[in-house]
């Protein structure tokens, strides 16, 4: 076996770890089996340093008064933003000695922590970091167990699928966020495929304390959001498949979901910022009639010189009130139909020194104005020229079919990552190419290299009220040893098109530039 297949095989296993269980089948994988150890820990520690030039693409404000990033408010001419951030991640296990049942929790600590951002005292005093608040954060903790039926799965845990377009667990050194869902899961095979069926806590409350002190009471169940979910998937391990690549064998995995959520009355006091809060009454509670059903398939075909991987999803929804104020209706249902598309490919011998590939991608936009990737429910309307904003008005425009990738989807460094925050609304193409430079000591020196052109779906939803967005190089730099150690620097160069000008200032966009640098440690 080659040092090359050699090192990634141990970082397909360690990224399959069984703590690290984030979808159905690797969930089903973590109990059944003999085990080394009754306990186990693994994770890892990443830090990054990222400077930001020019994002807001010199840009000016959009009409609604909003740059397209944030600038420095002490120099608003100033080009240079600057930071550096870590997390310390802990995935923890324990076993029964049979193996049969498994607890698991996944501990992030000073969690995309902002170094140099708790200075002990005046700043400019400080000889020490306090403390952060929040420090420790405990994104899982749920039990597997082997029953004679199948798996059963019950607590906070990950939850991933396919390529990760509406669901992804994060768990990849370079994200920044990650799903989790509080679930009750049964898996089990059947026919050569695994069935999963899901029921998730998704939103419950407002709570209540009891007397003597206990867990809090839902003081009214009818307000709760409910998601149901069924999967078929026929998969193998990473570990597997790269022994079959090996042995020169064809994978062919696939799988389907089917997922329902559905609130009957909803409390918007309980979570929106309100002058004065006040226990729950019956006035405040109104009717939300809100249902959403998505379908995912997902497919992959690896061979020993070739991936080829495709995502396709369909959201229909709708909400039967959408306003938020009890007492005050609005007319008509807000209705929603997204689509969202991805395929990745790779070329080129499995442990070969150099692949490349095509990859694209699709997500439905809307003709409102603005992506609509982070809407605030306090904020006004958006006007034509922004770059973010509702993409509904009830009883003006009752539609909201922008499709959102999730955020950890990541084709790029500036434009989708950085300045939209994910990819909604856009069609790109994506060519891409790794070399493998050399072998040094214990591990790998790795050259990738990818170009993204962008559009938008819809011409309405850009600041220049055209669809082109823009060319982006993103050159990378890689060294990643067995022992998992890994120090890299990516770079990137976005040329804005005209969809990023400023039409009603009529300002060109410039080019905007990124660089991060990162080390990572991993156990």
């Amino acid at each position: 076996m080659s040092a090359r297949f050699s090192l990634w095989v141990a970082l397909a296993t360690l990224a399959t770890a069984p703590a690290a269980a984030t979808r159905f089948d690797q969930i089903a994988d973590s109990v059944g089996g003999e085990v080394e150890r009754v306990w186990n820990i693994e994770g890892f520690l990443r830090v990054r340093e990222t400077l930001r030039y020019n994002l807001d693409l010199d840009h000016g404000l959009t009409p609604s008064g909003d740059a397209l990033f944030p600038t420095p408010p002490g120099d608003p001419a100033a080009q240079l933003l600057h930071g550096a951030d870590m997390r310390l991640r802990l995935d923890l296990s324990a076993h029964t000695l049979g193996g049969g049942v498994g607890v698991f929790v996944r501990l992030d600590l000073l969690d995309n922590l902002s170094l140099g951002s708790t200075p002990d005292g005046i700043p400019s005093a400080s000889v020490s970091q306090r403390p952060a608040e929040s420090a420790l954060r405990v994104k899982r903790a749920y039990g597997v167990a082997l029953t004679p039926l199948g798996f059963l799965a019950a607590g906070r845990m990950g939850n991933h699928w396919g390529l990760g377009l509406i669901s992804h667990g994060g768990d990849c050194r370079d994200c920044d966020g990650g799903d989790a869902s509080d679930r009750i899961a049964f898996i089990t095979a059947l026919g050569g495929h695994l069935w999963a069926l899901a029921y998730d806590f998704t939103a419950t409350g407002p709570l209540a304390s009891r007397p003597g002190g206990g867990p809090a009471v839902d003081v009214d169940p009818t307000d709760n959001v409910h998601t149901v979910t069924l999967a078929m998937l026929k998969s193998v391990s990473d570990a597997t498949r790269l022994r079959r690549l090996k042995a020169d064998r064809t994978t062919v995995e696939y799988g389907l979901v089917l997922s329902h959520r559905f609130q009957d009355n909803d409390a918007p006091a309980d979570y929106l910022p309100v002058a004065d809060a006040e226990p729950l009454q019956a006035s405040q509670v109104m009717r939300r009639g809100f249902r959403a059903t998505a379908v995912d398939l997902w497919a992959r075909v690896t061979l020993p010189w070739m991936r080829l991987e495709l995502e396709g999803a369909v959201l229909v929804g709708a909400i039967e009130q959408a306003s938020l104020i009890p007492g005050v209706l609005l007319d008509g249902e807000v209705e929603s139909l997204q689509i969202g598309v991805a395929f990745e490919s790779d070329f080129g011998p499995h442990d070969g020194v150099i692949r490349g590939g095509f990859d694209a991608g699709y997500a439905s936009g809307d003709p409102a104005p603005g992506f609509g990737v982070n809407p605030q429910v306090t904020d006004a309307p958006p006007k034509a020229g922004d770059l973010d904003g509702a993409q509904a008005i009830p009883g003006r425009d009752n539609r909201v079919d922008n499709f959102r990738f999730h955020p950890n989807y990541r084709i790029d460094k500036i434009l989708f990552r950085e300045i939209l925050g994910t990819i909604t609304d856009a069609i790109y193409v994506r060519p891409h190419l790794r070399w493998e430079i050399a072998t040094i000591g214990p591990g790998t020196l790795h050259f990738d290299f990818a170009g993204v052109m962008s559009w938008a779906a819809d011409s309405a939803s850009t600041p220049g009220g055209t669809q082109a967005l823009g060319i982006e190089l993103d050159p990378s730099l890689e060294y990643q040893t067995r022992d998992g150690f890994g120090i890299g620097v990516d770079y990137a160069v976005l040329f804005p098109l005209s969809g990023l000008d400023n039409g009603v200032a009529g300002i060109s966009a410039a080019p905007a530039q990124l660089t991060r640098f990162w080390v990572s440690y991993a156990f």
